[in-house]
C-alpha cells in the first residue's frame, strides 16, 4: 500500500479510563469505561470512536459507488453499532452492525449499493474476516 493519509493518534492515562489525542489536536478527549463494564460512562470509549468513524467511512463508500452509478444519496445515512464481548480464548473481540437508509433508492439497488460500499470501504477492508459485520438496508 503507498499511504495517501495517515493519521496519528496518543492514549495516555490507564488506557480506557485515559485521555486520547490526535497529532493536530482536532481529538483530544476524556476516556471513560462504559457503565456497562463497570466504569463512569462520563467520557467516551474506543467502541463509540469506532462506531463513529465506520459510519462516516462506511456513507462515504457508499456516496461514491452511488455516485458512480448515479443513485440519489439525498437524506442517506448510516448508522453504527459496535459491540464488545468476551470470547472464547478469555479474552474479548467486537462485533459491527451497520444499518443504512437510502431513502430515495428503491431496495433491491440500495442493498447492491450496499455490497459495493462494503467491498471499497477501508474499515470493512480492514474488518473482512477478522470480526463479525452485519449490514442491513432499512425499509421505508
Amino acid at each position: 500500500m503507498t499511504p495517501i493519509y495517515t493519521a496519528e493518534a496518543l492514549a495516555t492515562g490507564d488506557g480506557r479510563n485515559g485521555h486520547a489525542r490526535t497529532s493536530d489536536g482536532k481529538i483530544d478527549l476524556d476516556l471513560d469505561m462504559p457503565k456497562e463494564l463497570g466504569g463512569s460512562g462520563v467520557g467516551t470509549n474506543p467502541e463509540q470512536l469506532f462506531a463513529a468513524g465506520y459510519a462516516a467511512c462506511f456513507h462515504s463508500a457508499l456516496r461514491l459507488v452511488a455516485g458512480q452509478a448515479g443513485a440519489d444519496v439525498t437524506d442517506s445515512s448510516v448508522g453504527a453499532r459496535v459491540s464488545l464481548g468476551s470470547n472464547d480464548s478469555g479474552g474479548f473481540e467486537l462485533a459491527v452492525e451497520l444499518e443504512v437508509i437510502l431513502p430515495a433508492v428503491s431496495a433491491p439497488e440500495a442493498r447492491q449499493l450496499v455490497d459495493k460500499a462494503h467491498e471499497v470501504c477501508p474499515y470493512s477492508n480492514a474488518t473482512r474476516g477478522n470480526i463479525e459485520v452485519s449490514l442491513s438496508v432499512a425499509e421505508d
